[in-house]
């Protein structure tokens, strides 16, 4: 029977908690609409509509379209190099999106090495010769997809390892071809976990500031910014906010209500070693083809070009400001990885002790974070804590003639907040996926020895969940560091991180000094890369 406890309570306050920005948020509306608003709605905001519909247009055919294709082919066939490219393909998934776009800027554009090589050598001037626009609504899709299908491939791969070769089987029996097969069978059973991936690569694309920003693309996460920062109106901010804020919502409303009353699981219970079909001569030479062009061109020219220009520009930006942003980012990551981790753990916990109707509405919402663009967070955090160190600011200037400072908007403590709101969702599934392999007979053996609830946790769950918190806090972690929008609104004055310095560096043309703490992003990126390559290939039943 459910009872209200201690760690119900605390379960329903960190969710009330974490409610707070988006509910900031969405009352932004009843807030009336002033001038800059009416300015906003007759001038960019139509261009931020169009801008941003577009833009989920083509980052969601193109990462549906590269990650499946590519998930299918190293699943389902046997081909050379297929064992590289399971974890291979993954590789963009460490490189931030604006890190690419600035590195294929400096390559592409008129002033760009390709460019000038081409002028060098034919003697061309500009009226010579036609070159696709790198900075352009079509180049931020193109550098968007390149980096965000590895969320498509990472599920696509998993739901196909996942499925029975009975259904596959079947299918064939009834004289469908191994293509017609994979259309009517594999990808609608594969749906959910496809969709899952193309709606997460859609909230990265709608959050994205760094490259849309530099490739002169309007959209709301610009917007927002422009109008925080450039106008100094956040009830606007808000407004714009809220916009892109029913934009994520109605994506995964209109796929949930797309679904009906369809279900996807499988029937069968009996699992074998998937069978792979052999591809030799040109078949194989193609699948080679398809799937090295994702990692060649979101991974490899990139990072070698970061790394010929740290090494042109003679790593001169080793230094110590540079180690200072390097100590300021991974102090951050690393302390926001522990709270949201350790809060993450105990939220779990409390949805396992009582999985009753509030925990259980509780681990619902504290999911919703990761699908909120870090722009919409970071505007309903700074928002009631601006608030918040008003009022305390006020209290002590009339009773003490002192003031108090931004102790919250102007700290850590707002980055840290919106960190936990983006990414709690993150750690959680992780964790909770770790401790529901754990028996609950563990539970039981532990309170007859006369261990309290938190004596469990502390010394029976944690030792044996160790390896999901473990990943949890990794995968947090580099999150955190590449995060640039959250962290560029949010960041006290004087404190900025290597995303950061990063992106000024590169809106400032300086692209060789760009490259070193661009490089270390990546670098720390590569980590849970492997993690996940490894979780995927032992995901599948009856796996030892």
């Amino acid at each position: 029977m459910w009872r209200l406890d201690a760690w119900t309570v605390f379960a329903g306050i960190l969710v009330l908690l974490l409610l707070v920005p988006i509910a900031v948020v969405l009352a932004s509306f009843a807030v009336a609409k002033g001038e800059v608003w009416s300015h906003l709605a007759t001038t960019v905001l139509p261009r931020y509509l169009v801008n941003t519909l577009w833009l989920m247009l083509g980052v969601g055919a193109g990462t549906a379209f590269g990650g499946i294709v590519t998930g299918w082919l190293v699943t389902m066939h046997d081909f050379p190099g297929r064992r590289l490219f399971e974890w291979a393909l993954l590789l963009p998934m460490a490189m931030p999106a604006y890190v690419i776009g600035y590195t294929y800027t400096g390559l592409l554009d008129f002033a760009g090495s390709l460019q000038s090589t081409l002028r060098a050598w034919f003697g061309w001037g500009r009226s010579d010769y036609w070159f696709p626009e790198i900075r352009s609504l079509g180049g931020a899709i193109v550098m968007l997809v390149l980096v965000l299908y590895p969320y498509v491939y990472l599920l696509a791969r998993s739901a196909f390892i996942d499925q029975s070769v009975c259904a596959l089987e079947v299918s064939r029996t009834l004289g469908r071809t191994r293509w017609q097969s994979m259309m009517t069978v594999a990808l609608p059973l594969a749906r959910p976990a496809l969709v899952a991936g193309v709606a997460l690569a859609l909230m990265e694309a709608l959050g994205d500031f760094g490259t849309v920003q530099y490739f002169a693309v309007d959209t709301f996460t610009t917007g927002i910014y422009r109008t925080w920062l450039g106008l100094g109106e956040p009830a606007a901010a808000a407004q714009l906010a809220a916009l892109l804020l029913l934009f994520v919502f109605g994506v995964v409303v209109m796929e949930r209500s797309s679904r009906g009353q369809a279900r996807f699981h499988h029937t069968s219970r009996y699992y074998r070693r998937l069978p792979s079909r052999p591809l030799t001569g040109l078949p194989a030479a193609i699948a080679v083809i398809i799937c090295a062009q994702p990692i060649v061109f979101g991974f490899l020219i990139p990072a070698g070009a970061l790394l010929i220009w740290a090494i042109e520009d003679g790593f001169r930006v080793l230094d110590a400001p540079f180690l200072r942003l390097a100590a300021n980012s991974l102090g951050l990551a690393a302390l926001a990885a522990a709270i949201v981790v350790g809060l993450a753990v105990a939220l779990a916990y409390a949805m396992r002790l009582r999985g009753g109707p509030i925990a259980s509405l509780a681990l619902r919402i504290a999911g919703l974070g990761y699908a909120i663009p870090g722009p919409v967070i970071a505007v309903g955090v700074l928002l009631p804590f601006a608030w918040v160190d008003n009022q305390v600011d006020g209290l002590l200037r009339s009773a003490f003639g002192v003031s108090s400072g931004l102790l919250l908007s102007g700290t850590l403590v707002a980055v840290l907040f919106g960190y936990l709101v983006r990414f709690l969702a993150l750690a959680l599934n992780t964790v909770e996926a770790s401790l529901g392999r754990v028996t609950p007979g563990m539970d039981g053996a532990a309170r007859t020895l006369g261990a309290t609830m938190t004596e469990t946790l502390a010394r029976v769950h944690v030792p044996l969940i160790g390896g999901g918190v473990l990943t949890a806090a990794i995968l947090v972690f580099v999150d955190v560091l590449k995060e640039l929008p959250a962290t560029l609104i949010m960041r006290p004055f004087n404190f900025d991180t290597l995303a950061v310095r990063t992106y000024q560096l590169a809106s400032d043309e300086r692209l060789a000094e760009a490259a070193l703490p661009a490089l270390a992003i990546v670098a720390v990126g590569i980590l849970p890369v492997i993690i996940l390559s490894r979780a995927i290939a032992r995901s599948r039943p009856g796996h030892a």
